[in-house]
């Protein structure tokens, strides 16, 4: 029987494709000549051999022209990238020429509008070129190193155009330092107008000082409340001072007081619970500030004399805010404000904390007897008292009288109401808007005059509507 043909190995592929050609060139030959009756089977398997070597043939000559179309797409595939290379490096050009181009215009340099103009104008006809030959298909006989000049042509147009931007930008810098220097000395101006128109009113009496002490009630507005304002604030935060010194120096854990005072408040910086020891001393000292003498003994009964129980408050604002606290309560034991001065320290310097303090509770005895020591903290705690009597006679003189608000935790900071304390509020990274953690001092209404409080804010406090 006739041997079935093996597959031929891949390895050797070389070699038996050299023997086919020879095979195929001497084809003639076998098909011609009648063999002997012994070599016949012979003859049989070499012709099977030059039919599989024809197919061999054909296949190696498809595989071939296979790789020749691959190569010619890779070929045609660089050529394109090397044309969008170059297109884009040619509008990168233009960018820049055109930035030049306004450059030179401000201030107007002639010779830098047509050199730029000129590079415009060569970078369009570039453009066209492109065009072209991507219309003919003509394509790039070198596209790798066009490759690489269109990416250094890019690079130049870009470090050109941000040269350009620098140079802008440093004329920028000092047109508004021009500027700047401007302002100043329009503002230096007007302030010197302002001293110069100051004392001219000064001199014809018609610029009221908030601190004289020839202040009459018909002349009252409420920037004499605000500067009286002012300075109980001020008292109330040298107050608030020396009782956290003494915190300190009594071994407290300043956090802890500030968390009980106030739990769950985050703090910009370690300093701002202070904010929250100047609440509470304000929650104190302002508490029951809407009611006369800070008192509702004489709440229930009908005001028949408005005019004269306003002139009496004033009277009283008068006869204070000439003397100092510890001169009048020797003076006046029995007084309002003596009554006021006790009630206000004994509520205000817990027993513990006095404790902690002196290491005794003599002080408070003293104060319950009605005598002050002679001791920093009692002559800070009078002169913040002093102040906010004052300021409670001030608010009653008022026709009508000024009324005391403030606002609730969470609520949504408003700049007609308040003013942060804490301007860090507003610089947080968060997106969303700070909530009024606590009330530090409060604000106050003069008619349709409204002065602002003072609030901390929070962004850890859930919002609440203004009432």
């Amino acid at each position: 029987m006739m041997e079935s043909v093996k597959p031929m190995d891949v390895a050797s592929g070389k070699g038996k494709l050299r023997r086919t050609f020879a095979k195929v060139i001497n084809i003639k030959k076998l098909t011609g000549v009648v063999p002997e009756d012994n070599k016949v089977e012979r003859v049989k398997k070499s012709q099977e051999n030059v039919t599989f070597d024809k197919d061999l043939v054909k296949n190696a000559a498809n595989l071939s022209e296979s790789f020749d179309k691959l190569e010619e797409e890779y070929e045609k595939r660089l050529a394109l990238e090397a044309l969008l290379a170059k297109l884009f490096a040619t509008i990168s050009s233009i960018k820049s020429g055109y930035a030049q181009l306004q450059y030179a215009q401000s201030p107007y340099d002639p010779n830098g509008i047509q050199k730029s103009d000129n590079l415009v104008v060569a970078e369009l006809k570039t453009l066209s070129e492109l065009k072209q030959s991507f219309l003919k298909n003509q394509l790039d006989p070198n596209p790798d190193r066009t490759l690489v000049l269109a990416e250094i042509q890019e690079l130049r147009s870009l470090l050109k155009t941000y040269e350009i931007m620098g140079k802008k930008l440093e004329c920028q810098v000092k047109l508004k330092d021009s500027e700047i220097i401007f302002l100043k000395e329009k503002f230096e101006e007007s302030m010197s107008q302002n001293k110069l128109m100051g004392k001219r009113l000064n001199q014809s009496g018609q610029l009221c000082n908030p601190l004289d002490h020839n202040l009459h009630i018909s002349a009252l507005n409420p920037t004499h409340f605000v500067t009286y304002l002012h300075h109980t604030v001020k008292s109330i935060r040298g107050f608030v001072k020396l009782m956290v010194e003494q915190m300190k120096l009594a071994a407290w854990e300043i956090d802890m007081a500030a968390d009980a005072i106030q739990p769950e408040v985050f703090y910009y910086k370690q300093d701002h619970k202070c904010f929250a020891f100047e609440h509470y001393v304000c929650k104190v000292m302002f508490e029951a500030f809407h009611l006369p003498y800070f008192s509702n003994e004489s709440s229930s009964k009908k005001k028949k004399k408005s005019r004269e129980d306003k002139a009496m408050f004033f009277e009283r604002f008068t006869e204070l805010r000439s003397m100092k606290p510890k001169e009048y309560l020797a003076s006046r034991p029995k007084s309002r404000f003596a009554r006021f001065c006790r009630g206000k320290y004994l509520q205000l310097i817990h027993p513990k904390m006095e404790e902690a303090f002196f290491g005794h509770l003599h002080l408070r005895n003293q104060v319950t007897a009605g005598e002050f020591p002679e001791t920093s903290l009692c002559t800070a705690f009078l002169e913040m008292a002093k102040r906010v009597w004052l300021l409670h006679c001030l608010a009653f003189s008022f026709d009508p009288e000024a009324s005391i608000f403030q606002v609730p935790k969470g609520c949504r900071f408003s700049e007609v109401y308040m003013k942060s304390v804490a301007e860090e509020a507003f610089f947080s990274p968060e997106e969303s808007e700070p909530g009024v953690a606590f009330t530090v001092v409060p604000g106050f209404r003069i008619g349709k005059t409204t002065i602002q409080c003072e609030v901390y804010l929070s962004r850890s406090c859930q919002r609440r509507p203004i009432r």
